[in-house]
């Protein structure tokens, strides 16, 4: 049974006051995209202010404020801050994977069937390049990923590309399963968790993942255009996917930039992104990292999957059909219609300022904090007049 399932921590009251969401709105919708804090946006407007002033911005403050970024992204997923580089998105950060792990002619990459596709395209070409194949894991209606997927790998793998959560319906992966079946057979492990970060506990010392990334902007509830990326410390030698100044060795020293170097800073540092001192970004990124675990990680998912238990167990009372909460993430609830999709269904509900977002056949239904009974009892409301 699922940690979450099991009621042994206190749940997390209703948290709506510290968000800017307007009593009419329902918003179901943080897989989408998480509204942010009033901590997180006075945080960003105090970089928008640094930036404003540029002459009270000091060169130190160039590297100050990523590395009080990079802290918090180690306590959020484990590790050292030292294993983390600031990306701008997860495509980027797989971009570097991919970099770093060659594979040889005839080897496979496992990925899950409809995979989110900035989690595709690199796999894609990264075989083509280097004479790999795409191996895709399916699954049954209604079945667990994890068997599935330990099942794909073999002999013949050479890396594994995965969520902790399907980003179309929360399917969930046993991701120290997979980590250790890698390990087996020695493949590498590459995890997109931007569907989970924030919202699942996640410690890179029991999956033992050689990448991980993940964007901020929607369970990590920070800002748009920053993200994580750890890289596993056997890959602290590899090499970037763009050369610039501050990741060289001495760049803190701008009386010395065309002194050039070919060492670089420590770390995973060497895969950080041009531009990576942008305050309004990094502090925005940072206060909502630490709004996130002040909750508590475990706590929040606890208290999100007994909201999306109810819901579920709601929608299943007016004729929708709800997946095993065994087999999910319990941050994702992913209903499905007894026959087709009402049409016009999602215009239908933000006519009525209930959002949540259409996936193929199944209405992806996820919520917050922010969320209250009375955002639960709308949605499931206005579905059952459309079910009609």
């Amino acid at each position: 049974m699922p940690f979450w399932l099991n009621g042994r921590m206190s749940l997390i009251p209703c948290q709506r006051d510290r968000f800017d969401i307007p009593r009419e709105v329902a918003y179901l919708n943080c897989a989408y995209m998480s509204p942010l804090a009033h901590e997180v946006v006075a945080a960003m407007d105090k970089g928008t202010a640094l930036k404003a002033a540029p002459w009270t911005y000091r060169p130190a403050d160039f590297f100050a404020h990523t590395e009080a970024a990079r802290t918090r992204f180690a306590a959020l997923a484990g590790g050292s801050p030292d294993d983390f580089a600031v990306v701008p998105s997860v495509s980027y950060g797989l971009a570097v994977a991919a970099r770093n792990l060659p594979l040889g002619r005839g080897q496979e990459i496992v990925v899950l069937a409809d995979q989110f596709p900035s989690n595709l395209y690199v796999w894609r070409e990264h075989a083509i390049a280097c004479g790999a194949r795409i191996v895709t894991v399916k699954r049954g209606d209604g079945d667990a990923w994890t068997p599935s997927v330990l099942a794909a790998i073999g002999p013949d793998t050479g890396l594994v590309a995965v969520p902790n959560c399907h980003w179309a319906d929360g399917g969930l992966v046993d991701l120290e399963a997979v980590g250790a079946a890698c390990r087996r057979v020695g493949a590498a492990l590459v995890l997109d968790l931007t569907q989970s970060l924030g919202a699942l506990p996640f410690d890179v010392a029991r999956v033992q993942p050689d990448f991980m990334a993940a964007a901020c902007y929607k369970w990590a509830m920070g800002p748009y255009g920053i993200g994580m990326l750890y890289a596993a410390p056997k890959h602290h030698g590899g090499t970037p996917i763009e050369h610039n100044w501050m990741n060289r060795g001495g760049s803190e020293d701008f009386s010395r930039l065309v002194d050039y170097r070919n060492d670089f800073q420590p770390g995973a540092r060497r895969f950080d992104m041009g531009e990576k001192a942008n305050p309004p970004l990094l502090m925005g990124a940072a206060a909502a990292i630490d709004m996130l675990l002040g909750w508590g990680i475990a706590r929040i998912a606890e208290t999100l999957g007994t909201r999306t238990l109810g819901l579920g167990e709601a929608a299943q009372g007016i004729g929708l059909l709800a997946p095993d909460p065994a087999t999910r993430a319990p941050h994702f609830l992913s209903l499905g219609f007894p026959g087709d999709v009402p049409a016009g269904l999602p215009e239908r509900l933000a006519g009525e300022n209930v959002f949540v977002s259409l996936r193929s056949r199944s209405l992806r239904v996820t919520p917050h904090l922010y969320n209250d009974d009375a955002d639960c009892d709308r949605l499931i409301a206005v579905l059952k007049t459309a079910l009609g």
